[in-house]
């Protein structure tokens, strides 16, 4: 089991960075494969990008922007945010699963954990 805590959230102006930090207050985060989600006020959540437990595998439909990284000896998953817009405003999620053979990283049922989120708003 493993319980996840998101931070580095915040309110910035549009076309700064942000770095999204997920790490466990139970557990140990390295034995996981990790996706970040993000739910916009009144939407679904949606994924943002995933990394592996050894991050040889990567995810990332975003990558114009953002990336996904980890480091494992921290115990830590990060998500750099870039030139962040308006459109970026949400609640962004870690979310983990020790991996099966065969898993579907964007989809949020697909993972056992979630965080409970760190707020990023983003101001034109």
């Amino acid at each position: 089991q493993v319980r996840l805590v998101e931070s580095g959230g915040g309110l910035v102006q549009a076309g700064v960075s942000l770095r999204l930090s997920c790490t466990a207050s139970e557990g140990t985060l390295s034995r996981y494969a990790v996706g970040w989600f993000r739910q916009a006020a009144g939407n679904e959540r949606k994924f943002v990008a995933a990394i592996s437990r050894l991050s040889d595998h990567i995810w990332n439909p975003n990558a114009d922007r953002f990336t996904v990284s980890r480091d494992n000896e921290k115990e830590t998953v990060y998500l750099q945010t870039n030139d962040l817009k308006p459109q970026d405003t949400a609640v962004y999620y870690c979310a983990a699963i020790l991996p099966p053979p065969s898993w579907a990283p964007d989809l949020d049922a697909t993972y056992d954990y979630f965080g409970q989120g760190t707020q990023v708003t983003v101001s034109s």
